[in-house]
């Protein structure tokens, strides 16, 4: 299966802007998704996996999904599954290669990010896993997808 990242609408079945109703309905072949409320904040989060990439869709505002955000299934799993931004492997492909043409900043860190295109990627993982030689993952360990200002406030 193919999960398409579609920045900044959404990820897979997943689209900003749908309901929480609608986000458990696009996520549930995949099995039963949790459901969760997090105490003391507006947001509700719904996790699940397609294959064993993990799958956390955010609701932070309203009742409306505002994010997806997806993780490679871990140290030594694999998956026929495969998290696409445009037409690349997004935890197979070299992030140094995947970030090539994209307006990232912090490229060189463990947490880029695309602003307006509001993609942000993680390298952190405690696992083993192939290094670059300054030690950071070669690969992304997870992507999220959220709305055109998502990552505004890290431009500040």
């Amino acid at each position: 299966m193919d999960l398409s990242l579609e920045p900044p609408r959404g990820a897979g079945p997943v689209r900003l802007g749908m309901t929480l109703d609608e986000a458990v309905t696009a996520v549930s072949p995949w099995g039963e998704p949790r459901v969760r409320t997090r105490p003391n904040r507006v947001l509700v989060t719904v996790s699940t996996a397609c294959d064993g990439v993990g799958v956390e869709v955010l609701l932070e505002e309203r009742d409306t999904v505002t994010a997806v955000e997806l993780w490679w299934p871990g140290e030594g799993r694999e998956t026929p599954t495969r998290v696409l931004l445009a037409g690349a492997d997004v935890f197979r492909t070299p992030a140094d290669e995947l970030l090539k043409g994209l307006a990232a900043h912090d490229a060189d860190g463990e947490d880029p990010f695309v602003p307006g295109l509001s993609l942000g990627f993680t390298r952190r993982t405690s696992q083993e896993v192939a290094r670059r030689p300054d030690g950071l993952p070669v690969c992304f360990t997870s992507v999220l997808v959220g709305g055109e200002d998502h990552y505004d406030f890290r431009l500040r």
